[in-house]
């Protein structure tokens, strides 16, 4: 493609994650004739946190009612299973408790279940001897929740899924086509030197929301802090549990703790880490390194760390201690009666968790968050669990800020 080549189109979304292919996914169902293109830097979809994620169809419990993520998340959930059903996709039914570690926690559980009841979630408080009858292996104090609608799915497949079916109907995809710079309006300049223009742009892309997003003049009370997740694999001979195990989660920040996800091939493993990253790409090695990023990362989180923001010190203090694997598997132990440690031994692949940070009170934003006007939308927070929330939060996005 020559570089002075203009490619125009009625919609134009940068980022093939979940989000950005669920958007043009809806379009595409609104506007059947429509010109619909979608711009990613990668080679193929979900390179990044969409192909990275647990794969975990959380059902909406841990948001308070007045949050965008509670509705999104119920819906979600029934949304995207319904869809794995009728594409013949992989999901496991797997379910999902939270567990006490002692009484201080159980307010905290007693509280999750009161926003699950009002969200409209299926959730119960259960006691000792129900949780034996679920999973005898379990431990908590007194009383555990109980998640019925909880499954797990193949994140990567789900995404494969919606691209052929995109490309089905007509979505134009071009990939290893980064986006580079804005030449003005709606027009755009890619990492290749080609240029593109739509009549409403959507901004989809993930790590670089911000970026993208202040080039046309908005997220600008908002960054991005990269989090690392990594999760820990069983490979022992028989598995600790037989259903998602979580903690009870701090419901100050947006991080859920060190848990048990049953996948969707009956595998098990532990985690994620929350580690503070260096730069957007800080997967492993050196790999994705650029050193202004670095250097702009490292500041902000230098000062979060002085300031204590939001527990960031403790956090960043906690999440260290996760690299070694004695400790790491210790947090998964004390939600078991009996675990054989030894059976974790393969890390997964590291994933970013993209979390916008409010430059103006130094707090991690915990919502969803979208920006933009008649010529753009920016979708700038679109953190877990955004993968559930995907059908219904860009039904959210379209009806409010591109139709």
């Amino acid at each position: 493609m020559s570089s002075k080549v203009k490619n125009s189109f009625d919609y134009l979304v940068i980022g093939a994650g979940i989000i950005g292919l669920s958007i043009a996914r809806d379009l595409r169902s609104r506007f059947p004739s429509a010109e619909i293109a979608i711009l990613e830097k990668e080679p193929d979809v979900a390179f990044h946190s969409s192909g990275r994620n647990s794969g975990v169809l959380h059902s909406g419990f841990y948001y308070t009612a007045d949050s965008l993520k509670a509705r999104f998340t119920r819906d979600g959930n029934r949304q995207m299973r319904e869809y794995c059903y009728d594409n013949n996709l992989k999901i496991n039914e797997s379910k999902k408790v939270v567990v006490a570690k002692d009484a201080s926690e159980l307010p905290a559980l007693f509280e999750l279940e009161k926003r699950g009841i009002t969200n409209g979630v299926e959730v119960k408080i259960i006691d000792e001897k129900e949780l034996a009858e679920i999973d005898p292996n379990i431990k908590t104090f007194k009383h555990a929740l109980w998640s019925p609608m909880t499954a797990t799915v193949d994140p990567g497949e789900v995404n494969q899924a919606i691209k052929n079916e995109l490309k089905e109907k007509g979505v134009i995809l071009f990939f290893g086509e980064g986006y580079a710079a804005r030449l003005g309006d709606n027009r755009i300049r890619t990492t290749h030197g080609n240029i593109f223009e739509a009549t409403k742009l959507i901004n989809a892309a993930g790590l670089y929301a911000d970026r993208v997003a202040r080039d046309f003049g908005f997220s600008k009370r908002y960054t991005i802090i990269p989090f690392k997740g990594i999760y820990l694999r069983y490979t022992g001979n028989k598995n600790p549990v037989r259903t998602n195990v979580f903690p009870v989660p701090n419901l100050k920040n947006p991080f859920l703790g060190v848990h048990y996800t049953v996948t969707v091939d009956g595998h098990v493993k532990i985690g994620p880490t929350s580690m503070p990253a260096f730069w957007r790409e800080n997967y492993a090695g050196f790999g994705g390194f650029r050193p202004g990023e670095m250097t702009g990362i490292l500041t902000k989180e230098a000062k979060l760390f002085i300031r204590n923001s939001f527990g960031f010190r403790s956090l960043a203090i906690e999440e260290i201690k996760k690299y070694n694997r004695r400790y790491f598997t210790s947090l998964a132990a004390s939600m078991v009666h009996e675990l054989d440690a030894r059976g974790f031994t393969d890390w997964g692949k590291p994933g970013i968790r993209a979390q916008l940070l409010d430059i103006t009170t130094d707090e991690l934003v915990m919502d969803f968050i979208i920006e933009g006007d008649s010529n753009s939308t920016h979708v700038l927070n679109a953190v877990s669990p955004a993968f559930t929330c995907a059908f219904p939060f860009s039904k959210h996005v379209i009806d409010n800020y591109i139709v």
